[in-house]
Order: C-alpha cells, then sequence, then structure tokens
C-alpha cells in the first residue's frame, strides 16, 4: 500500500436516572405502610393482655367474695379482684347484669357486696377496632395513588414541554467553558471576519448610530475536525455573551409541528437575553433544499426549516442576536438560507498549513509533559493535511502510548508513532505474513518507493514499512517538495505512476498480481477521472468538466442526471484508460531499470521490516539514483 502525502486542493454533577424518583417514593409509601401496622399493633392490641374468662367464673367469684368490682360496657365486663388484678367476661346482650348473674346462683345479698358501675361503651373506639383492617389498606392505595398521581403530573407537564427548545446554554461568567480566540489556532482570516461580530456585540451602539446593520447570521463552512464549533464558541467567549448551542437534528422530532415550535422557543430565549449568539451545528439536518418530495417525512423538517426562516428574517437591528452555523455539506443548503438578511456571512476554514498546526500541537500540549527531545515543528512537518481534530488525536495517542509504557513524560519517539497511527492504523504484530507474502509485500513496496525516487515530478520517499497496519499489509509515505494547493499536471501524472509502482513490481517479478494493489487501483483511477472530468487535464477532451455540473430531478437536491452525450461518456472513460496506461508503462519502465535498487531495497527490508529516509537514502544512492533533498519549511500530508 502506498501511503501518499499530498497538499490540499483547497464534568456538573449527574442527573438522576429516569425512574429514580417513583421508586423512591414506592419505597416510602411501603415504609410508612408498615409503621402505620406497627403503631395500630401496639395501640389497639395492647388491651389483650387483660385476661378474658366466662361469665359463669365471675359468677362464682362474686359468691366467693373475690371481685371487688365491677364495670359494665355495652356486653363487655371489666371484673376488679381484691388482689388488684383484672379480667374480662361477656354478658348476654340486651339482659341486665343483676338477672343474667342471678340465673348463675348469685343471691341478691352476695351481689350487694359488690360495687357496680354502668360507663357507656366507648364508641370510638370500637368503631376504630371494626374500621381500621379496611382502612389500613384503604390508606395504603390512596398515598400510593397520591404519589402516582404526582409522577403522572410530571410526565404531562413533559408532554407540554415536547415543543421547548432543548438547546444548552454556556453562561459568560463560567470560566471553565469559556473559550477566546487565544485557544484557537490557525484560520486567520476567519478569525478576522469574526471579529466584526464581536465587535458588534459588545458595542452595538457603535454599528447603529452609523445605520450599519451587523450580518444576522454568519455560516461556518469546512471540512470535518477544522474547528468550526470551536470558533464559534470563541466569538462567544470574546464577546462575553451567552452562547446557545443545539444540534440542527434536536429539532426534528416525528411529530409535525414540534420542530417549529423548539425554534420559536429557542428564539424568544435568545432574545430575552440578548445580545447572545445562536449556534447551531450541523444545519445542514434541517436545512436541506426543500420541495424534493423524495422518501416521505419532510413535513417536519421543512416546517422547521421555515421557522427558522421566518424568526430570522423577522430581527431587528437592535436585537442583538448573532445566529451561527456550521456545516460540512454547504452544497445541498436552501438557497433561501443563504441569501442576503438570513446567513449572509460566509466563513470559510481550511486544513491548518504547517505554521497553523504547529501552534495547535502547542495549544493541545500544555497540559502534557515532554521531554526535552520533542520538536513539534517536525511533527507539523509531517503532518499535512491533518486537521485540527486529527492533531488532537495525535497528542493524546501519545500519551497513551507514553502511559502504556508506564513513561512519566512524552518523548519525540511517542510522537512519531501516533502520527502513523492517527494516519494508518495500529500495527497489527499479531499479522504474520508467510515468507512468500512478506516478499510481496517488499516487493510491492518498494516499487511504490522506487517509482517516487526517479521520477522528478513525485514526492520523495520519508519512510517504508513492511509492518502491517489498519488495513495495509505494509506502506511507504512520501513527503511533498513544496507545499502548494494548485498541483499541475504532471504531479498527477507521477502521482499516478508511483500509485501503479507496487502493482508494475508484483507483475514484474512475479508474473501476477494480488490483491495487495486494490487499493492503489482505487487511488489511481479516481485521481485520473478528477483530471479528466473536473481539471479539463486531458488533450482530447479540453477545458470541459463534466463531475458536479449535473442537472438535478425531481426539485433541487434530488436526483443528479449526467449532462453529456453516451459517446462523451466513452471518450471520458477511454481517457482515464489511457492515462493510468501511461502511468503504469513509466512504472514498469522505471523498475526494469532500476532492477537491481529494487532488490537491495527488499533485501534490506526482509531484514529490518522498517526504513527509514537516510537508510533508503543511502541505498538507491549506491546505484546513482540521487536522493531527493526536503527543503527545511516543507509539509507533509497524508492522503
Amino acid at each position: 500500500m502506498q501511503l501518499k502525502i499530498l497538499t490540499p486542493k483547497k464534568p456538573k454533577k449527574g442527573k438522576k436516572k429516569p425512574g429514580q424518583g417513583l421508586i423512591r417514593q414506592i419505597v416510602s409509601v411501603v415504609i410508612f405502610f408498615l409503621v402505620f401496622s406497627m403503631l395500630y399493633s401496639l395501640v389497639f392490641k395492647g388491651n389483650g393482655k387483660i385476661e378474658e374468662i366466662p361469665l359463669s367464673m365471675v359468677a362464682q367469684q362474686v359468691t366467693t367474695g373475690s371481685v371487688q368490682k365491677i364495670i359494665v360496657e355495652g356486653d363487655t365486663l371489666t371484673a376488679t379482684y381484691t388482689d388488684g388484678s383484672e379480667k374480662k367476661a361477656k354478658k348476654e346482650p340486651d339482659t341486665a347484669l343483676s338477672e343474667t348473674l342471678a340465673n348463675y346462683g348469685v343471691t341478691s345479698q352476695q351481689l350487694a357486696l359488690v360495687e357496680i358501675s354502668i360507663q357507656k361503651e366507648r364508641s370510638i373506639g370500637t368503631f376504630l377496632l371494626t374500621a381500621l383492617p379496611i382502612a389500613i389498606p384503604l390508606i395504603f392505595l390512596i398515598v400510593f395513588f397520591f404519589f402516582m398521581s404526582g409522577q403522572m403530573k410530571g410526565g404531562a407537564m413533559k408532554a407540554f414541554s415536547f415543543g421547548q427548545s432543548r438547546a444548552r446554554m454556556i453562561d459568560p461568567n463560567d470560566t471553565k467553558q469559556r473559550i477566546t480566540f487565544a485557544d484557537v489556532a490557525g484560520n486567520k482570516e476567519a478569525k478576522i471576519e469574526l471579529l466584526e461580530v464581536v465587535d458588534f456585540l459588545r458595542n452595538p451602539k457603535k454599528f447603529l448610530d452609523i445605520g450599519a446593520k451587523i450580518p444576522k447570521g454568519v455560516l461556518l463552512m469546512g471540512s470535518p475536525g477544522t474547528g468550526k464549533t470551536l470558533l464559534a464558541r470563541a466569538v462567544a467567549g470574546e464577546a462575553k455573551v451567552p452562547f446557545f448551542y443545539l444540534s440542527g437534528s434536536e429539532f426534528v422530532e416525528m411529530f409535525v409541528g414540534v420542530g417549529a415550535s423548539r425554534v420559536r422557543d429557542l428564539f424568544t430565549m435568545a432574545k430575552r437575553i440578548a445580545p447572545s449568539i445562536i449556534f447551531i451545528d450541523e444545519i445542514d439536518a434541517v436545512g436541506r433544499s426543500r420541495g424534493v418530495g423524495i422518501g416521505g417525512g419532510n413535513d417536519e423538517r421543512e416546517q422547521t426549516l421555515n421557522q427558522i426562516l421566518v424568526e430570522m428574517d423577522g430581527f431587528e437591528p437592535n436585537e442583538k442576536v448573532v445566529v451561527m452555523a456550521a456545516t460540512n455539506r454547504s452544497d445541498v443548503l436552501d438557497p433561501a438560507l443563504l441569501r442576503p438578511g438570513r446567513f449572509d456571512r460566509r466563513v470559510i476554514l481550511d486544513v491548518p498549513d504547517r505554521a497553523d498546526r504547529e501552534q495547535i500541537l502547542t495549544i493541545h500540549a500544555r497540559k502534557k509533559p515532554f521531554a526535552d527531545d520533542v520538536k513539534l515543528k517536525v511533527i507539523a512537518e509531517r503532518t499535512p493535511g491533518f486537521s485540527g481534530a486529527d492533531l488532537e488525536s495525535l497528542m493524546n495517542e501519545a500519551a497513551i502510548l507514553a502511559a502504556r509504557e508506564d513513561k512519566k513524560i512524552i518523548s519525540q519517539d511517542h510522537l512519531l508513532r501516533s502520527v502513523e497511527k492517527v494516519m494508518i492504523g495500529p500495527e497489527r504484530k499479531s499479522h504474520l505474513h508467510t515468507e512468500r507474502e512478506k516478499k510481496i509485500v517488499a516487493y510491492h513496496e518498494a516499487g511504490h518507493a522506487l517509482v517516487g525516487s526517479v521520477l522528478p515530478d513525485a514526492d520523495p520517499v520519508q519512510k517504508i514499512s513492511i509492518v502491517a497496519r489498519g488495513h495495509a499489509g505494509g506502506y511507504t509515505m512520501n513527503l511533498p517538495l513544496e507545499e502548494t494547493k494548485l498541483p499541475p499536471k504532471s504531479r498527477f501524472v507521477a502521482d499516478i505512476a508511483v500509485s501503479l509502482g507496487g502493482y508494475a513490481a508484483e507483475k514484474l517479478i512475479y508474473g501476477e498480481i494480488t490483491t495487495g494493489p486494490s487499493n492503489d487501483l482505487q487511488v489511481a483511477s479516481g485521481r485520473a477521472r478528477d483530471m479528466v472530468t473536473r481539471y479539463g487535464m486531458s488533450d482530447v477532451i479540453g477545458p470541459v468538466a463534466f463531475e458536479g455540473t449535473g442537472r438535478t430531478m425531481f426539485g433541487e437536491g434530488g436526483v443528479t442526471g449526467k449532462e453529456y452525450s453516451d459517446k462523451m461518456a466513452e471518450t471520458i472513460d477511454a481517457e482515464v484508460r489511457a492515462i493510468i496506461d501511461n502511468g503504469l508503462v513509466s512504472a514498469t519502465k522505471v523498475l526494469t531499470e532500476n532492477k537491481e535498487a529494487l532488490e537491495a531495497i527488499v533485501a534490506a527490508l526482509l531484514e529490518r521490516e522498517t526504513l527509514e529516509q537516510e537508510d533508503y537514502n543511502a541505498i538507491i544512492g549506491k546505484f546513482g539514483i540521487k536522493p531527493k533533498e526536503l527543503p527545511k519549511s516543507d509539509t507533509a500530508k497524508s492522503a
């Protein structure tokens, strides 16, 4: 596999878990029920300590004179004895006590010796004793449903808040989350463009007094990882205003109208505490061209987009609310979003150059301990095409490598290894080649390297390895001779030849090819087709572009149809094939004429598995191939 390096073409407190409050309330109800039952048992069953005896025994004891007093409560008798003890008995209902005792043989003289007291029956106690066994379960159910109704009320309130905005806000006084331009390296032109927005939010009166209107919308466009969100936060940090941020997909729900309601609520909040910034990340989720009508389910998205358009167009100059949005698909946005008065300020964020990459690495190195041998400039030179996110990942991978080896500081070796890991993937040491496969990979990678060293317009070799990484069985790294965003045709022709170097080497040595060059063929074919259809680099077809200009069917944003005939398609295919064939001829010629150098490179790879630039240059120098010198200011890019 050829790894071609090209220059670019252009924490708070955790929230409660759902249902945790309901479980806590149910447990509280159960505990309340148990405690209440225990109290009931203690209070109302405590009277069971008084012994209950038959009425005949009471009559017998009255006869013997051991009963001192009898208290009558309805049908219940409480007899107090001469020794102070008490016992209970039941008499016949609706019958006088004297008559009842007389039936058991108690004379009137014996009864006259006993003090008899008639008291009213305790109606409340009797009622409680009768009703509580039924009331306690009923009380439990009432309390349980009371707590449940509270939960249902909360759910109902959530239903009413379904249309409220889900935007998060960063307070300008929160120093932990505040980001300024000092925390964002590179993108100098973008910062200058956004300084006007910062100045307006800080001093709106200066603009309003002279009749100037600040752009209502700022659209940040750039490749993934170039720092669009970070730059938007930096604008809010510099202006010291509230920053509302959310993703475009958070507006859209399965219910039509919810997204529009959330848009209204978001703008209402922002206006209430103006000056402020609204940031919508990945706005293409709701901002795609309308009227396509394919696939269904577009009503909700289009209503959300319509509401955004209305809210932005309804701003007054003194409301001091700026809308910022980010996308890496600006080509699919609805034209109404991009017209003056809405997102009329467009800021393009490019992949950082060498100086910007060094600044980004410096920012990410602030909280990491480094060894004295670390040179971030060297890392910046070897990582062209890396975005800010890639560079952050690189620094993190270096720290992980150091920690894995139980090191306290990060060395230059850790950084260089992390470059390859981010660029290609981790080493697959368990992926062992057979001796034949190892030799094929060595010839393949040596073919890439040798063609790149001989062709004058190709990039010099930085490193060759036959150690498997990611999906590649081996790789060859090339650094560009110069950093340019306008590569000429000769550069493309040389790059295609280098991409086919592995294919040519396998065919030259073994007379057949393996599946190894599959990725190289895709890269070479794609580059050749771009030369013909996009860049006008075909002498037969001329300066005509065919890709990306096709008409769309079913409205804007629909299916793209080609605008050239079948005969022109055949011509394009023939031109692509001719470019590929010429590249293969060039590669084969270089390898045939320098076969001894090819064998020497293969022998060194089989012995050491990896060749750095100095070792490789020493080998080819023995065969009269002059190594290409890299200028000190060169940058590097992986592709």
